[in-house]
């Protein structure tokens, strides 16, 4: 289908010109999200500090924020990261980790979403709670199916005027008008630390390969992740090897087999 055609393209353009991606991430994602951009092509930096965050936003193709690891010095970088983001006219990608949890996370997701991000992506739980709905969400585990999440991604898009994507066994994305699903990956992909706060981070790198285009970016991305997981996991054994063989599977992806095997339908 036509979304196949365009994110191949996407990806060797991203390629080609590797854009700098700022990962404001959490302690537990900084190596494997860091690896993963690297294998899909993009070149991430893990910089955080409140004395430097805004100025490298200015110089980044474009910003990602994941709360993990929530701290009141982190909470500042963000904030900073964002508005230099924004002056700048650099996508940014808000990852709103178990923002329900406690009054800090809340608050904080609530400056953020004033800072208007580009992109929101989150597992079902957090969309739906994000959205105002009561979700099943434990910490930072998702208890909701993604189709659940579904309206509540399309509120949120309209509300805050970005593209929302749910992430589960088959992801969504909108932007409160289009919206696409896309399907594949692996059962092991849930079992290895980190691997959906990389996944922000590679949203990140397409979205400064087509800043104009948030939602093909969004797709782009996902269907990345999902042909190479799905790759990884047919000769994988457990959740170990299938980490190391999902960094290869990434980098050796090419346009043909991603335009082939991406799995990517209207909803």
């Amino acid at each position: 289908m036509q979304d196949q055609i365009k994110i191949g393209r996407l990806l060797d353009t991203m390629r080609a010109n590797p854009p700098l991606v700022q990962c404001i991430t959490n302690f537990v994602a900084m190596n494997i999200a860091a690896n993963v951009v690297l294998a899909a092509g993009a070149s991430p930096a893990m910089v955080h500090a409140e004395e430097e965050a805004g100025e490298f936003a200015a110089i980044s193709g474009a910003l990602t924020i994941n709360i993990g690891t929530l701290s009141t010095g982190w909470l500042a970088g963000m904030l900073k990261a964002a508005q230099s983001a924004n002056a700048g006219g650099k996508p940014w990608v808000l990852d709103p980790v178990a923002h329900y949890a406690t009054a800090f996370r809340r608050n904080a997701v609530a400056q953020l979403l004033e800072l208007r991000p580009t992109i929101i992506r989150g597992n079902a739980s957090e969309i739906i709670a994000l959205a105002g709905g009561a979700s099943r969400g434990q910490g930072v585990d998702s208890r909701d199916p993604v189709e659940q999440a579904e309206e509540s991604a399309r509120q949120l898009a309209e509300r805050h005027g970005c593209v929302v994507a749910v992430t589960g066994i088959t992801d969504f994305v909108t932007d409160g008008q289009k919206a696409r699903r896309i399907a594949g990956g692996s059962p092991f992909m849930p079992q290895v630390t980190a691997l959906g706060c990389s996944l922000t981070c590679l949203v990140g790198a397409f979205a400064a390969t087509a800043p104009d285009a948030a939602l093909d970016a969004t797709v782009a991305a996902l269907a990345v992740f999902a042909v190479a997981g799905e790759q990884a996991g047919t000769s994988a054994n457990g959740p170990g090897s299938f980490s190391w063989r999902f960094l290869d599977a990434l980098a050796n992806l090419d346009r043909e087999t991603l335009d082939r095997e991406a799995r990517i339908s209207a909803a």
